[in-house]
């Protein structure tokens, strides 16, 4: 049995159909059941990662935990709760996982961990935690705690931990606007100003495919980064305009003016009162003005991951924004890529009542050399 909790999420869901399409036998952890997931096959258990009453009663059975349970937010004042979730809720799990027999949990972190820096600069799973350049965005600061106490939880004998830093998702399928948020701005004509940083991105059934590689290929304690292309942000909205049809912004201010202009607009709307959000906040504004640029040559060479083309990507992210928001056709059903084909035909790992038995095969591996942008 597996239990992944944030199933109902962007990545959780790709994740969720994948392991189901291998023919696995799902429980998904989640505060409310989507009629998607009631009637996916997967079995559901309502509650609280922060309740271990239900935390026992999802991990009743389980040999393996996928854990993508999160809250993202660019709002300071939910930085408490950002951190309740992410690091009160994964020690709870680990520690109720440690007493149900829990062999392995894969925990799913971000980039934004150890892949930020004002410089351009490429980051690897070697490069040292970025506390001090995220200090002031509560989500990447408690994801870094998250995966410190999961590693700390692991080597003082809990379950076998394996954490995987996917950075920033695109594809079909997120509808909270979670990660696709700023895109969906840009086929609105919102974004006026090109940033000065650059971004790395993953298809989010790419970096589902890499979570399935990395809990049963994956080295215990060990980070995989799964990312794309490096472009800076102006690359970015070129490729993003060739796709969509819709014209990049080229208009630049120099870094300490668009920051200056964040705090200006926030201040007269916090003036304002109610509930009205700024159009633009100083945090969005910072992480744009970052380098976000890595090297996946680890989950490559080690597990066997073949992210697809990143256009592709675009053009899908771009077809499922506009039909779900913007009243566009429903986009032509697509097959699945090799990446998915591979993983769903691959044999599902022992069991805990058969630990003898042979391991998986593993796929060809590809040696390629340290990440260059696209």
């Amino acid at each position: 049995m597996i239990l992944v909790t944030g199933g109902t999420g962007f990545l959780g869901g790709h994740l969720v159909s994948l392991l189901l399409r291998r023919g696995e036998e799902v429980r998904v952890l989640t505060r409310v059941s989507t009629p998607e997931l009631a009637a996916s096959g997967a079995q559901v258990c309502e509650g609280s990662l922060l309740d271990r009453e239900v935390l026992a009663r999802a991990l009743d059975g389980v040999t393996r935990v996928y854990h993508c349970a999160g809250l993202v937010s660019r709002d300071p004042e939910v930085g408490p709760e950002m951190f309740r979730v992410h690091v009160d809720g994964t020690r709870l799990l680990l520690e109720e996982a440690r007493r149900a027999g829990v062999r392995r949990v894969l925990v799913t972190s971000t980039s934004g961990t150890i892949a930020v820096t004002p410089h351009d600069e490429i980051s690897t799973e070697d490069s040292p935690y970025r506390i001090e350049t995220v200090r002031r965005w509560p989500y990447y600061l408690s994801k870094i705690f998250q995966e410190k106490l999961a590693l700390e939880l692991a080597a003082d004998g809990g379950p076998e931990v394996v954490v995987v830093n996917p950075s920033i998702l695109f594809g079909p399928g997120d509808v909270r606007l979670s990660s696709t948020g700023d895109v969906l701005r840009f086929l609105e004509g919102k974004i006026p100003l090109v940033p000065s940083g650059g971004i790395n991105f993953v298809d989010a059934r790419d970096a589902a495919a890499g979570a399935i590689l990395a809990m049963e290929q994956g080295r215990p304690s060990a980070r995989y980064l799964l990312g794309g292309p490096n472009w800076t942000i102006a690359e970015f909205f070129a490729r993003l305009a060739r796709v969509s049809g819709v014209r990049a912004p080229i208009a630049r201010i120099p870094d300490g003016a668009a920051r200056f202009g964040a705090a200006v607009v926030e201040g007269f709307f916090r003036l304002r009162g109610g509930d009205a959000k700024a159009p633009i906040d100083r945090e969005s504004v910072e992480i744009a003005q970052h380098f976000w640029y890595c090297d996946s040559s680890r989950a490559r060479d080690e597990l066997g991951w073949e992210p697809r083309d990143p256009m592709e990507t675009l053009d899908d992210t771009v077809a499922f924004l506009r039909e779900r928001f913007l009243g566009g056709a429903p986009p032509p059903r697509k097959a699945p890529s090799f990446l998915e084909t591979l993983v769903t035909r691959m044999d599902a790992p022992p069991t805990a009542q058969a630990e003898n038995a042979p391991p998986p095969a593993k796929p060809p591996r590809k040696r390629r050399t340290a990440a260059t942008r696209r």
